[in-house]
């Protein structure tokens, strides 16, 4: 069974950093591209970053650009989402999702280009 797990979630003052990890278990995460979303309360879930299978190619919504470093180490199965210079409206559920397909383009960060979703972890950046 296909399962995606995410950690290192927490509660950070403005302008610190957290690194989010998604661990996946029941397949080998090199075959699927690999992305973060987010969904703060009363909001849409937002794409964040993504990554390719080989992790060449990496997609950034212009929100976090500069501040938020998507990589993966597949020897681990494991993809990361280093954050660096929170804001409080970083703060929401973070989640991890696989998709099958090469995503080109703005598919990456569309919700129906995914196959699985993890659970979340949440980041609350405090003012």
């Amino acid at each position: 069974q296909v399962q995606l797990v995410e950690s290192g979630g927490g509660s950070v003052e403005a302008g610190g950093s957290l690194r989010l990890s998604c661990a996946a278990s029941g397949y080998i995460l090199s075959g699927y591209y690999i992305s973060w979303f987010r969904q703060a309360p009363e909001k849409e879930r937002e794409g964040v970053a993504a990554i390719s299978h080989g992790g060449r190619r990496t997609y950034y919504a212009d929100s976090v650009k500069g501040r938020f470093t998507i990589s993966r180490d597949n020897a681990k199965n494991t993809v990361y989402l280093q954050m660096n210079s929170l804001k409080p409206e970083d703060s929401a559920m973070y989640y991890c999702a696989a998709s099958v397909s090469v995503l080109v383009g703005s598919n990456w960060s569309r919700l129906t280009s995914y196959n699985y979703w993890g659970q979340g972890t949440q980041v609350t950046v405090s003012s």
